[in-house]
């Protein structure tokens, strides 16, 4: 696993829209951009062969390890990439002596949900409230 780098930043947005993982509502390209301007974040990329093939977005408070936009090429689920991603996102984050990481999965998606639990991830007992600070309406599905 690498940390994304200026060439990447195309081929990862077509891979994350591939994957059903971008909204209207969130630029990827400004996500990314996002991801990258901190010490506390950045984007894993995983390769087979030169194609970047998974990714994942790593952050942290301090405290508490996100990860978002997890993505594994539509032609190459089922090889271990999405196990190898992970392990790599939760190494990031111990060397950043972060204890717990935590993810969001959108309702109904239950591929994804039986992924995270086979990786030892518990659903949590707390409620997620959001609010958007520039004004906008909340999308129906976010």
């Amino acid at each position: 696993m690498a940390e994304i780098a200026d060439a990447d930043v195309e081929p990862v947005v077509a891979l994350w829209q591939r994957c059903g993982l971008t909204r209207p509502w969130n630029d990827p390209h400004a996500d990314i951009a996002l991801a990258r301007r901190r010490d506390n974040s950045t984007v894993l990329v995983g390769r087979d062969g030169g194609a970047i093939v998974t990714t994942a977005m790593v952050g942290h408070d301090g405290h508490r390890g996100w990860v978002y936009y997890v993505a594994v090429d539509p032609d190459c689920r089922k090889r271990g990439y999405g196990r190898v991603i992970m392990a790599a996102v939760e190494d990031w984050l111990r060397q950043a002596e972060i204890a717990k990481l935590q993810l969001l999965v959108r309702r109904g998606n239950e591929q994804a949900n039986a992924f995270y639990v086979s990786l030892g991830f518990e659903e949590s007992t707390s409620v997620m409230f959001q609010k958007w600070l520039d004004g906008r309406d909340t999308p129906t599905n976010n």
